[in-house]
């Protein structure tokens, strides 16, 4: 099953120039080590500390242990360090996707 995320987090505003480098690991070494097909971040334009997630894994099970993967852990410290708040991320199964 391929499956797809999205999600979102909020920091302060005024935070974000902390939150940019640890954001960049986050990403870096998601992509480098836990067997995802997509995993990108950025930040909202039009909503200053909003961070938008998209992430293609290509099993549930791959989902899962990114979870739970060494580096998740610190991202998730400083994560709560900066602010950060309303966390939502939503999993779908896209095993038969269409193009629209």
């Amino acid at each position: 099953m391929t499956v797809v995320v999205i999600g979102s987090m909020r920091f302060p505003a005024d935070a974000m120039a902390n939150v940019r480098p640890h954001l960049a690991t986050l990403v870096a070494e998601t992509r480098s080590h836990d067997g995802c097909v997509e995993y990108n971040a950025a930040e909202d334009i039009g909503d200053p500390g909003l961070v938008r997630f998209s992430e293609i894994w290509p099993s549930h099970d791959l989902l899962m242990a990114h979870l739970q993967a060494p580096h998740i852990a610190p991202w998730r410290a400083v994560a709560a360090r900066y602010g950060v708040s309303d966390r939502r991320f939503t999993a779908f199964d896209a095993s038969h996707p269409r193009e629209v």
